[in-house]
């Protein structure tokens, strides 16, 4: 679902914050597909409350070596947070009080523009409750006071923290939604052309229509129109260099990703051809494939490598072992300089979020799977063979495909896996992440 508010935890270091976000995402954070080379960092997830949705960032992990980079390092968290965060959650500690840490960071807070809930950690009896009013003078609303730990108070606090969201109705029953707009998000590491290629599609297009905020953030969507084609080109921005900003630079820039990620259809994973596939490239993919979005690989700068016969081929399949969970989602090889291969961005973009979209009939669903199970006997233990007694498409955007069977546990990675192969081989859906739920029959709400 795309466009779900972005909640974004700032707090100095040990005041619960990690512990808050588990709270808060519960089993969401669970990793239920084992897919080799998916990073998975638990900086952000998924969660809901009273029915509205929203996306949980910790931005957590500080770890200072003297006392006096505390402020210097939480004026850069609390700035990538008031940049992607519609709500930030200023998170302190109880138990030991206003802190002078806490006073820098709420100056920065009360000048971002963000509606800003001081959650009062650790309170759970003592002198930790009397510390509570202390908090008042931070001039940034009324303190909520929890637990983290023992789960008190996170009822009221996520009531403040979610006023205002909307109640999420999930495009019907299998997740359309009316938007008939291609929304695009660049996404990928610093200094890859991505400001590049935004600037060269639309001046290039010269069909700008408007220039709006995107929902409450501060990046900048840009719809435009090609050969009648609506687009929305969802534009993280990169980070905002400053001298004192050296560390967590990486982190920092897939917090932006994340929220480009979330209100995107279709991601343009910017890749620079001279760096090739790093760790922080296979992570925002990640974020990307486990979202659901579509993917599109855009090798940028490939002007500047030095070519001879099989450069591009052996180029692609280095990088494709780089990310072997991105094995659906197409490349591109373009400079955005230049202007090389710019239009089959826009083309690849159209078709992959069409084919997110694509259904598949049940009557062909089903013939094809059993056809799959005799050319490959599905898996069995002690004595006990996996059986697949129907398949049904359910949603789209991304695919899901609901499998009754006569026993989770029996299904495999590797025959899921095979599954999914054979309904790609046949229909396709290149550029599309397609997820699988396998229910036992007196099972609603299994998941593999």
């Amino acid at each position: 679902m795309s466009g779900l508010p972005i909640v974004a935890i700032v707090g100095r270091p040990n005041v619960g914050k990690s512990t808050l976000f588990n709270r808060l995402v519960g089993n969401r954070v669970a990793i239920v597909e084992d897919t080799p080379g998916v990073t998975r960092d638990r900086i952000y997830a998924e969660s809901e409350w009273s029915g509205k949705g929203f996306v949980l960032i910790d931005t957590g992990g500080i770890d200072p070596d003297t006392d006096d980079v505390i402020p210097a390092r939480m004026r850069e968290q609390a700035e990538v947070a008031m940049d992607v965060a519609d709500v930030i959650v200023f998170l302190v500690d109880g138990r030991d009080g206003l802190t002078s840490s806490d006073e820098d960071v709420a100056q920065i807070l009360r000048r971002t523009g963000k509606r800003v809930v001081l959650v009062v950690n650790k309170v759970d009896g003592g002198g930790a409750a009397d510390s509570v009013y202390d908090f008042y003078s931070l001039g940034i609303g009324d303190p909520v006071a929890i637990s983290a730990a023992n789960m008190t108070g996170l009822g009221d606090a996520l009531d403040i923290i979610t006023e205002g969201f909307p109640v999420a109705k999930g495009g019907g029953a299998d997740g359309e939604e009316d938007d008939e707009d291609i929304r695009v998000a660049v996404v990928g590491k610093p200094n890859t052309g991505k400001s590049s290629l935004i600037n060269a599609l639309i001046g290039e297009n010269r069909l700008i229509v408007s220039e709006i905020a995107g929902t409450t953030r501060d990046s900048i969507d840009t719809p435009f129109e090609f050969e009648g084609r609506k687009f929305i080109l969802v534009d993280t921005a990169g980070i905002r260099r400053r001298a004192k900003v050296t560390e967590n630079i990486e982190r920092y820039s897939v917090v932006r990703s994340i929220a480009a990620i979330e209100r995107s259809d279709v991601c343009l994973l910017m890749i620079d051809a001279r760096d090739g596939i790093t760790d922080q490239d296979k992570r925002i993919a990640g974020i990307a494939h486990e979202s659901g979005k579509g993917v599109i690989i855009v090798v940028n700068k490939w002007d500047l490598i030095d070519k001879e016969t099989g450069t591009l081929e052996k180029y692609r399949e280095k990088m494709r072992r780089e990310i072997p969970f991105l094995s659906y989602a197409p490349d591109v090889f373009i400079s955005a300089v230049t202007g090389q291969r710019l239009r089959n961005v826009l083309d690849m973009a159209e078709a992959v979020s069409e084919n997110r979209s694509m259904r598949v009939s049940t009557g062909q669903l089903n013939s094809l799977i059993q056809d799959a199970m005799l050319m490959k006997q599905p898996p069995s233990d002690k004595g006990k063979r996996l059986k697949i007694y129907y398949v049904t498409q359910v949603g789209v955007r991304p695919p899901l495909f609901s499998f009754q069977v006569n026993s989770r546990g029996l299904m495999h990675f590797s025959y899921s896996r095979y599954l999914e192969n054979r309904i790609r081989d046949v229909y396709g859906f290149e550029g599309t992440p397609v997820k699988f739920v396998f229910r036992e029959k007196e099972d609603r709400e299994g998941r593999a």
